[in-house]
């Protein structure tokens, strides 16, 4: 046991005791169990008197005790921590700062206000739980707030690490407790194999073509129209013929929190300007004219001053987003490094038709559950990356020209924590790689990322993917292939990492557990969107009857 351990002991036992036995109904088992909960809120926290104090508190409002009681609170608890860490990081806004200090103090500051909100939501579900249950909601939405802070702090890179110092302590304080609080909910659960894969269930399955029975005529009509359809809320034209000559004009008045869906029409053109979607804008359809003609184009990087998270020529955080005939550029270049096109932190949003450009980093798949159907990214090194839990179906992953001496990594997961529900899926796409290429490299310690009945071109290597740095990551990744094709399919020169598996083609639970219907719980919501996906029985070949 720690020494920070030893000495948390003679301040939390007591209390525990006191909130346990305050619970006249639990038996004698029943009190151990709630002791062992309540221990593991706080557990390995920095400050874990002032973590168990907000906890002890928000408990004892609830009244009620019981585990799903101890998750609501553990969660107010955290909500009480990222507030906090928001007024550290707040006193430094007016401080003296270098310009890229400046950026990565509004980074946090934006950042710890998407936990607040994620952990809000979360807090909506597990007060109305009275058993704890698995809902992929609740994980997605707390793997997103753990994956935050870790933003935060990169931002800091390339500076002196003066504010970086002060803040680091709130804010590995959130996210120590945010992490408590997963691990937490995975022992509620008795052991639901969160780790492995669910059994399929074929009674569960729907059609793409199923609407949910709330969705009204109207919206069912406006959804298939598709992009000639006549229903536009607002049009976006460069010569003037619109409602607006600017994408993010149009953003600005879309309303805020829609409950339904507000769509803004792009005319052909190339859109010169940076388009932030913050969470208040949600459940907006950008529609372009054409893939190749609607374009909207930045040149940010990294190189030139502003943070990765920050360099994206098109942001989106508020939930619900669709995008479709409409292409995400970044015009950096390689030399220039680290430089977004796409930056996603909207939860159920989806992209179709789409084309996604540039060199380093070039779509940034951040947090939360994304889809994207026949989509083209191009770039270089690490361009599909993130702590996003996204999958990707018949899409097409070119390369760019790198540098001289860079080699080209398509992939670079950013999952940190083993109970984390993010991950990548890349399903019955086309890897077209024209340098040598690898699949993907280890960006972070539990990095996962599959390639499912995707077609490998020439030059992706032998090896399939590459390391990050040495050893890191090689055992506690989660790396794999099913059903591959093409002739860079060379299974019997993959890399024999601990943490990469050459999937069976009979393992219906390792597919369907990465499937749009488990992954991203697709069924719940994709049909509403109105864009074609395939289901795991299309995937999984043979199939159960």
């Amino acid at each position: 046991m720690a020494l920070a351990h030893l000495l948390l002991l003679p301040f939390v036992l007591p209390s525990l005791e006191a909130l346990s036995n305050s619970s006249t109904f639990l038996s004698h088992e029943g009190n151990h169990t709630m002791q062992a909960m309540i221990q593991q809120v706080c557990v390995d926290m920095a400050d874990p008197e002032s973590c168990f104090s907000n906890f002890r508190r928000e408990y004892e409002l609830l009244g009620l005790k019981s585990p799903a009681a101890v998750l609501s609170a553990a969660i107010k608890a955290s909500i009480v921590e990222a507030n906090q860490a928001m007024n550290v990081v707040n006193k430094f806004a007016n401080s003296p700062t270098t310009p890229l200090e400046k950026i990565a103090i509004q980074d946090c500051m934006e950042l710890l206000d998407m936990s607040v909100y994620e952990l809000s939501c979360s807090l909506g579900k597990t007060e109305k739980m009275i058993d704890v249950c698995y809902d992929s909601s609740l994980h997605a939405w707390l793997s997103a707030a753990l994956g935050n802070q870790d933003t935060c702090l990169e931002g800091f890179d390339g500076t002196d690490g003066r504010i970086s110092d002060c803040i680091k302590g709130s804010i590995y304080q959130v996210t120590q407790l945010i992490s408590n609080v997963l691990v937490l909910y995975h022992k509620m659960l008795h052991g639901f194999p969160m780790s492995e894969t669910p059994v399929y269930d074929p009674e569960d399955e729907g059609s793409s073509d199923d609407f949910p029975p709330w969705m009204t005529g109207q919206d069912r009509d406006l959804l298939m129209a598709g992009p000639n359809g006549e229903h536009v809320d607002v049009i976006v034209a460069q010569d003037g013929s619109g409602n607006f000559t600017s994408i993010m004009e149009a953003v600005n008045q879309a309303p805020d929190y829609s409950p339904t869906r507000y769509t803004i029409y792009v005319k052909e053109g190339v859109y010169e300007e940076i388009v932030d979607l913050n969470k208040k804008k949600q459940n907006i359809l950008l529609m372009g004219q054409q893939m190749d003609t609607t374009v909207i184009s930045g040149n940010r990087s990294v190189v030139q001053g502003w943070t990765t998270f920050r360099s994206a020529t098109f942001a989106v955080t508020g939930q619900g987003f669709i995008a479709m005939f409409i292409t995400f550029r970044n015009t950096a270049g390689a030399e220039n490094h680290q430089a977004v096109a796409l930056r996603v932190d909207s939860d159920k949003s989806a992209f179709y038709n789409c084309s996604i450009e540039g060199y380093q980093d070039t779509l940034y798949s951040h947090s939360l559950r994304q889809f994207f159907r026949r989509c083209r990214i191009f770039g270089t090194v690490d361009y599909i990356f993130g702590n996003g839990q996204a999958v990707f179906q018949n899409c097409f992953i070119e390369t760019n020209r790198p540098l001289p001496q860079q080699q080209v990594t398509i992939t670079a997961h950013g999952r940190t924590n083993w109970t984390q529900s993010t991950g990548f899926s890349l399903q019955d796409c086309r890897v077209e790689a024209t340098y040598p290429a690898y699949l993907g490299r280890p960006w972070k310690k539990y990095s996962r990322t599959v390639f499912m009945g995707t077609y490998l071109s020439d030059m992706v290597q032998p090896e399939g993917w590459l390391e990050w740095n040495g050893n890191f990551a090689l055992s506690t990744l989660y790396y794999g292939e099913y059903e591959n094709g093409g002739p860079g399919w060379l299974p019997e020169r993959r890399i024999r990492w601990p943490g990469f598996h050459l999937i069976p083609n009979n393992d219906v639970r390792t597919v369907y557990f990465f499937s749009v219907d488990f992954f991203i719980d697709g069924l719940s919501w994709l049909p509403a969107t109105g864009i074609e996906f395939t289901t795991f029985r299309s995937i999984f070949k043979p199939y159960p009857t």
